[in-house]
């Protein structure tokens, strides 16, 4: 895993009311309140992550919840339109179930690259994928009462991209990120890096007369793909200035170090850190139960608290 892009870091979307977030990510799928935090910008707005036990790097999926009054995203081009989740062979009958159950807009299960998949929306229409890989996801799940380890969520399986000419965004994840066109089904391209084994596979797809989308509550914001350190970081930071892009300088995040840049097609990628992790102000039994602010804002703690929503 050193000095190369280690596949996806998190997946950044924006949600609307937060409780909602909450119950949908931790009781109907069945993930762990890995942090909850402030947004870094907006501190009166919570910065949610989810994954599994410790955290760990390529099954963390953060969120914006802005509330309803922000207005609904619009899925199209220049825009990371799908997020997809590796599950166990067998174990699409009980998510269909499950979604069903809890009144979830889904589709029937049906084919890609040789892998079975199912397709929902969560409460605010962001688009995800359950895909069977093609080799068993052998991570260690964090499990529920309700979501047993023989049908819960990896981590990540994929991350689709839909863009208008495929060229230059590719280019950055061949030629910069190191990851190679596999295969190719109709307009969708699958590029992948050998770095690791999940977690490390990017859909890109074609739609050359479809609109640009619009990122607004129930959209991606960024992707963030690893590197094990900031030493590391920094090499790719010169790459990506070498290609000529613009990219932010180091960003501390207090759980990993970042940079930020927009891909020639539109979408904001970040690079991040697998230092220091998420067990810096929390042991790793405790994460996600308190509220953990940035120094910057501890010490406005009690104002903040009487912004945001209140957790049941």
């Amino acid at each position: 895993m050193e000095n190369r892009i280690n596949g996806i870091h998190h997946i950044t979307a924006i949600a609307g009311d937060a409780q909602t977030n909450y119950d949908f990510y931790t009781r109907v799928l069945g993930l762990r309140m890995v942090k909850k935090t402030v947004n870094f910008d907006d501190p009166n707005t919570y910065h949610f992550y989810y994954g599994d036990e410790n955290g760990t790097p390529g099954t963390i999926l953060t969120f914006f919840p802005w509330g309803n009054q922000i207005p609904a995203g619009r899925r199209g081009t220049r825009q990371a339109t799908e997020i997809g989740y590796s599950v166990p062979e067998g174990s699409l009958d009980f998510w269909l179930k499950r979604l069903e159950a809890n009144k979830v807009t889904y589709n029937k299960p049906a084919e890609k690259f040789g892998e079975q998949y199912l397709t929902f929306l969560d409460p605010d229409g962001l688009k995800y994928e359950l895909t069977v890989p093609k080799v068993a996801d052998n991570r260690t799940p964090w499990t529920t009462p309700e979501v047993t380890a023989e049908y819960a969520t990896r981590g990540f399986h994929n991350v689709t991209i839909t863009t208008t000419n495929i060229a230059e965004t590719a280019k950055v994840l061949t030629d910069i990120f190191g990851y190679r066109l596999v295969e190719q089904h109709v307009n969708r391209f699958r590029f992948v890096t050998d770095a690791v084994d999940n977690a490390n596979i990017v859909d890109l797809v074609e739609a050359p007369g479809e609109r640009a989308g619009h990122v607004a509550k129930g959209s991606v914001h960024h992707i963030a793909f690893r590197v094990a350190n900031d030493d590391i970081l920094m090499e790719f930071r010169q790459k990506v200035l070498d290609a000529g892009l613009q990219i932010t300088d180091k960003i501390d995040r207090n759980y990993f170090y970042s940079l930020y840049f927009r891909e020639p097609g539109g979408v904001l990628f970040e690079i991040a850190s697998d230092n220091p992790g998420f067990a810096t102000d929390e042991t790793v039994e405790q994460l996600g139960s308190g509220l953990m602010l940035p120094p910057q804002y501890e010490p406005r703690r009690e104002q903040i608290v009487k912004v945001l929503p209140v957790l049941g």
